[in-house]
Formats: C-alpha cells, structure tokens, sequence
C-alpha cells in the first residue's frame, strides 16, 4: 500500500498567492452571438466556469496558476489563452469546426473490432490501478478509433471531449483528446499478439468535484493517488526536496547522494518558474520500493511551483509513475 500524504507545508513556506478575477464573454465568430453554457478553464485544474446566456463568465483564480485558458464548446474549435495575465476582461470569438473525420473509412474493417478497440483504449486511457477500474467513459460513442494493421498502431480521436466519472477520486474528468496512440510489439516479438509497446496521449483536462461529494473517501483515495505520483515528484524537484518527499534517486544502480550534480536548476528572471535540465535517464525510488525512471527528450522544461511543466511530451517517465493513467491523475491545484 502506498504510504499516507506528506504535509504540503514546507512547500508553501514563503510562498504568497494573490487571488485575481478574470471576465470575458465567448461569442459565435461569425454571427457575433453569445454562446450560452461555453465551457471555460484553467488546464488540467479544477477552476473554471459555464458561460450564462450572455456568453458572460467570471473565474477566481490565484497567481500560482500557469496553465492556459481552454474555451470549449461542443461543434466550435477550441481556443486557447496564455496571455490572460495581460488582460481583466476578454473576449473570444469561436469557430465553428468543419472539419470531421470519414466514420466509414475510420471505423471500417481494420483487423480489429470496434468492441476490442474500445477494449484497449480504456485500458490504456483510464488505467488498469483500483482507481482506473472505477472510472467510466460517459460518452464511448463519441470515440472514434482506427487500427494500422500494418503498423500495428491503434489511434483515437473524439468528436467531443471525452467526459470520465472517477468514483474512487470522486471527479467528473472531462478530457478533450488531441491525440492517442498506441503502438503493439511486432509480430513475432512476443506470446501475446497485442503486447503493448508504447502509448501516448495527451489533451485539455478540466476536474470537477461530484454534486454528491464523499469528503473522507475523496480525501483518503486522493492522497494515496498523490503519494509517490508524478505531481509529487516534480513539486519536489521543484522545491528540491526529495528526501522529505521519499523519493530516492539512482544513477544505473548506485544511489545519488548529491542529486544536483545530475540536475540543473535555475530560477527565470523576476518570476517563480524555474528552468530544469536533466544531464541523463535517472531511476527514482520512492518509499523504498516503487521504482520509475526519468528521461528528458529536450535539453531542459520550465517547471512551476505547484508541479506544472512544459514540454509534457518530452519529459518520459517509465515504471510505476509510466503506468499511471487518467484514473491516477490529479489536477495541478490540488493541495492549493
């Protein structure tokens, strides 16, 4: 079992947040109409908005928050907003998306069904972990799947955000895939024919609580989700203290008893980001027997004090922290 929640203290220690307002209307593009019931939020966090029948929305959100502004709304493009800081009020006109897949090439006969695509998608998607099994995908028919015999690559794609109920974390996820692939050992590599090799996906993510909320089940299920995950690890790095958060490092085999001298880190001028390069793969221990590794595919990510970072594609974790899925994650304010 993994160990209970660490205090989030020492992280806060001399750490102010100030508490700022962003207003903004989301218009039709092209009729100039307000679009009622839009969806508005800060990536992959809990804060966000539902615009009202003027198109108006508000949303509080701290200045620890450095994820963009995702406006979504069913039939439009997406948009999306990093320079919100500069702004108190803005307004956002969306296009409506034209663009739609061919359903009958996509879900033609490619060697696989669609129930067995589906199948490997929520396995892979959602996770196979106790909190992965409790999660389900509300709206599985706006999931569209191809399958490269050839390549043995398996692609997903959804005609709208793909909407998770997580009863163990007690979240509504909803997710708005860019892109998902998932890549099968060669034929002959292995006894199982569909043996995974590799699998990626990435997207919009916005959390809500449930209308009916177990607090002490939230709460218990959370913390042992945030126990030696991802958004530990890089809220460590961050403050550098691995220790306090259990996690030990290795080069190949030997242990690091100096982890800064595999690890470069320095703050961006005037601001609280921190640039971040990692000199080689290193494996991480954490609680002295879940094992992972770490691997930068570029030279350095700028990461934050609440554990967002950039780069997400390039930073590859394998091992415990590599198989954590959807029905794992927690958003990047949680502990605010």
């Amino acid at each position: 079992m993994r160990g209970k929640l660490f205090s989030l203290l020492f992280l806060l220690h001399g750490f102010v947040s100030y508490s700022q307002i962003i207003k903004g209307t989301v218009l039709d593009a092209k009729t100039k109409a307000p679009i009622e019931t839009a969806t508005v939020y800060f990536d992959n966090t809990t804060i966000g908005a539902i615009t009202n029948s003027k198109g108006e929305f508000t949303i509080k959100y701290s200045d620890a928050i450095q994820s963009p502004l995702i406006i979504s709304f069913l039939g439009y493009k997406k948009q999306v907003i990093t320079d919100y800081r500069e702004k108190n009020t803005i307004t956002v006109f969306l296009e409506e998306n034209h663009e739609s897949l061919n359903e009958v090439i996509v879900n033609a006969n490619d060697g696989l069904t669609r129930k067995q695509k589906l199948r490997f998608f929520r396995k892979e998607f959602l996770g196979t972990s106790r909190f992965g099994k409790s999660c389900t995908i509300l709206n599985e028919e706006d999931i569209i799947l191809r399958y490269d015999r050839k390549q043995r690559v398996l692609r997903g794609y959804s005609k709208s955000p793909i909407r998770v109920e997580n009863k163990a974390l007690q979240y509504y996820i909803t997710y708005d895939l860019t892109s998902f692939i998932l890549r099968f050992m060669p034929r002959g590599s292995s006894n199982n024919t569909f043996d995974v090799r590799s699998v990626g996906f990435f997207g919009s993510t916005y959390y809500k609580d449930f209308e009916i909320f177990n607090k002490e089940k939230a709460i218990k299920n959370r913390n042992k989700a945030y126990a030696g995950s991802r958004l530990q690890f890089m809220r460590a790095l961050y403050a550098q203290k691995f220790a306090e958060n259990k996690f030990q490092l290795f080069f190949k085999s030997t242990r690091i008893e100096d982890p800064w001298e595999y690890i470069y880190i320095e703050t961006k001028n005037g601001t609280e980001i921190k640039r971040v390069s990692l000199r080689q793969p290193l494996n991480i221990l954490f609680n002295n027997w879940e094992k992972s590794s770490i691997e930068f595919l570029a030279p350095s990510i700028f990461i934050d004090f609440f554990g967002n970072y950039t780069n997400v594609d390039k930073v590859r974790f394998t091992g415990v922290m590599g198989e954590q899925r959807v029905g794992e994650l927690l958003p990047f304010d949680y502990g605010l």
